[in-house]
């Protein structure tokens, strides 16, 4: 008997419920391939029923949300709400309630999509960056003193625990094994200056590896030169790991040399529980409607979710069903791609 799957499924802003109809059109064809059976849910957490209701993520969805297998994303972000609503009270809230302590982003360049790094192809480009997705400065921890005065002080503080800290890296040493390319895992922190909590990191870095992984290369690099590394030489890298805000930072530049964010995918990932997956690349509202967003990185992000609900098998047809629609289109740019959002989901959907 087929398997069947739970998914719950979150449209969302602007472009997202596009980019997603295209996913569940290519989970559609991968389902009937590969023989297993799946039931999807919709939830309403947009800005416009939050302009017309107030509410966006509740406690009792939490719970709901729990008892599905994953959630598919499509885009947070509506230019009617004041920024940072809909991203706290969604995203984060998703990502704290359910322990989405991993957020994963593969960095891969495609057969023919351009990157703005010279000379550097696919098999230069294809490293994965592994971030800490609960803690450090996201935590919300700080205050104001005197605030509205000249003598106004703001402080934010970065939260990082070692149990915190101590399961991001043990999961990236895993998946460092497991991914069997270099087998070198790569710290990025600002060790020279930011003293206590990356001296932290990276004791705890080297302790877990020298006595659990000691066939892992273990290397250190500072965030700001990891992204001069990221131009000049990114086939140096093979799994990266760091903290929330550096991760933030250097995965935006990795959507970059990998084509853009029309191509980007990443994942939230609680391993004993729920985890979410999703394109980075936000709700893109001025291309709404329009059927000319780039769809790869939403099918990318069910790519990554199949793999996590144990269809290594589809999820790998669907990465090559991806790999071939590159090779189909002029560009990764919305409005430029030469077919349009759903000719792309035609696409993949068609050569799985």
């Amino acid at each position: 008997m087929a398997k069947k799957h739970r998914i719950a499924v979150i449209g969302g802003d602007g472009t997202g419920p596009e980019v997603v109809a295209e996913g569940l059109k290519v989970l559609k064809a991968i389902a009937k391939k590969h023989n297993f059976e799946y039931e999807l849910k919709e939830f309403d957490f947009t800005g416009q029923r939050y302009l017309k209701t107030g509410k966006l993520v509740s406690d009792q969805d939490v719970e709901e949300l729990k008892t599905f297998e994953a959630i598919y994303l499509g885009a947070v972000g509506d230019p009617d709400v004041k920024p940072g609503i809909i991203e706290h009270g969604v995203l984060l809230k998703l990502r704290f309630a359910l322990d989405q302590y991993i957020n994963l982003r593969p960095v891969i360049l495609y057969p023919n999509v351009w990157t703005p790094v010279k000379d550097k192809g696919p098999d230069e480009i294809d490293f994965v960056v592994v971030r800490e997705n609960t803690e450090g400065l996201y935590v919300g921890t700080g205050g104001y003193l005197k605030k509205g005065s000249p003598d106004e002080v703001a402080t934010q503080v970065s939260v990082n625990t070692r149990k915190g800290v101590e399961r991001c890296l043990r999961y990236a040493f895993d998946y460092t094994r497991k991914r069997n390319k270099r087998k070198q895992l790569t710290l990025v922190g600002k060790t020279n200056v930011l003293t206590y909590a990356w001296d932290l990191w990276e004791r705890a870095f080297h302790e877990i590896g020298r006595k659990d992984y000691p066939e892992i290369k273990r290397e250190y690099s500072h965030v700001d030169a990891t992204c001069m590394w990221f131009v000049k030489n990114p086939e140096w890298f093979d799994v990266i790991v760091t903290d929330n805000m550096f991760g933030d930072i250097i995965t935006d530049l990795g959507a970059m040399i990998q084509g853009g964010m029309g191509i980007a995918a990443g994942g939230n990932i609680n391993p004993q529980g729920v985890s979410m997956f999703e394109p980075i690349g936000g709700s893109a509202p001025k291309y709404t409607g329009q059927n000319v967003i780039n769809p790869l990185a939403a099918i990318g992000a069910l790519q990554m979710l199949l793999e996590n609900i144990g269809e290594e098998k589809a999820a790998a047809d669907v990465e090559k069903g991806i790999r071939y629609a590159c090779t189909q289109m002029k560009s990764m740019s919305a409005g430029k791609m030469g077919m349009s959002t759903t000719e792309v989901g035609d696409t993949v959907a068609g050569n799985i």
